[in-house]
């Protein structure tokens, strides 16, 4: 099975997504013989030396060099332009601006499509003013995406990663003390996919026919309540973890007491429970039949002792 006109895939950014999403796309294409090709953008190298990823994928992946933090939307636009479809794996880490800076930079450019970095929560929801001020810039994206007609654009929300619900700094699950806190309440529910299935069902989302495009696709590893995440946790470690729960009210003073505290702001979202949760039932992967790791096959696989909890 060949493609009349391969797609020039450019993944940007090589982090826990980034690399999930070159393994996913170069499996499928190889998979299916197809002629696309998948290019990868990375900071370029200090030392000088070409960057390699090796053991990432046993198929060919280019590299091409730009620094997203200095380099203009002009700049960016040019490389871009050769590229059918470009896929920002590039997170909130890489600074405020930079959603934006990618996003004008994709329409400056030829790009067919684009999927931009909001592998997260349903930020229409949500809305402007929420306690994460990051999530106000990617409104602004979709925006800008929504406005124009030129590039073709899928966003694919996915929850939180699964390996962020059991990251100690986050305070959710504390395997050292035992302890799991509720966010909100022990009903609030919250979706959550691992980076592995993010990836393979956004390459299945850019591979479905007829094309999906213009349009918000929800996928779901699991999505459960904090009850269960405790439950989940105590059949894992074979112990009863302490509940706390924190209600809407608390998780606000917390921030509130110590505004720049960036977990305290995703603390702050997720407890108030809006746009951070859907059926699985509904979602992309269980309409299409595709597997996806649950939370409990995730704590299983993870949570073996007291100081392994992400």
């Amino acid at each position: 099975m060949t493609t009349a006109t391969p797609t020039r895939f450019l993944v940007i950014g090589a982090g826990e997504l980034g690399q999930a999403m070159i393994t996913a796309l170069t499996g499928h294409i190889g998979a299916q013989h197809l002629d696309d090709t998948v290019t990868v953008l990375l900071r370029p190298p200090t030392d000088g030396r070409p960057q390699r990823l090796e053991g990432l994928t046993s198929a060919p992946v280019a590299v091409v060099h730009a620094d997203i933090a200095s380099a203009s939307p002009s700049e960016l636009a040019e490389i871009f332009d050769d590229y059918d479809t470009v896929i920002s794996c590039l997170g909130f880490a890489a600074g405020a601006g930079t959603q934006r800076k990618l996003t004008s930079a994709v329409l400056a450019s030829g790009v067919k499509r684009y999927l931009p970095w909001q592998f997260g929560a349903d930020y229409d929801l949500i809305g402007r003013g929420s306690p994460q001020d990051l999530f106000d810039e990617q409104l602004d994206v979709r925006e800008l995406l929504r406005a124009q007609h030129q590039t073709h654009w899928i966003i694919v929300s996915a929850g939180m990663f699964t390996s962020f619900a059991f990251e100690p700094d986050f305070g959710v699950v504390d395997t050292a003390t035992r302890t799991v806190r509720a966010l909100g309440s022990w009903d609030t529910e919250l979706t959550l996919t691992t980076a592995e299935d993010i990836a393979k069902l956004t390459t299945a989302v850019l591979y479905t026919p007829p094309p999906i495009v213009d349009d918000v696709v929800y996928i779901a590893g699991d999505t459960i309540t904090y009850r269960e995440l405790a439950d989940i946790v105590d059949r894992t470690l074979h112990t009863q973890v302490s509940r706390v729960e924190l209600s809407v009210e608390q998780l606000h003073d917390e921030l509130a007491a110590d505004p720049t505290d960036t977990m305290k702001k995703y603390r702050a979202v997720f407890g108030e429970g809006v746009g951070v949760a859907w059926p699985k039932e509904q979602s992309f992967n269980a309409r299409h039949n595709i597997p996806t790791t649950t939370a409990e096959q995730w704590a299983r696989q993870h949570l073996t002792s007291p100081d392994r909890s992400a």
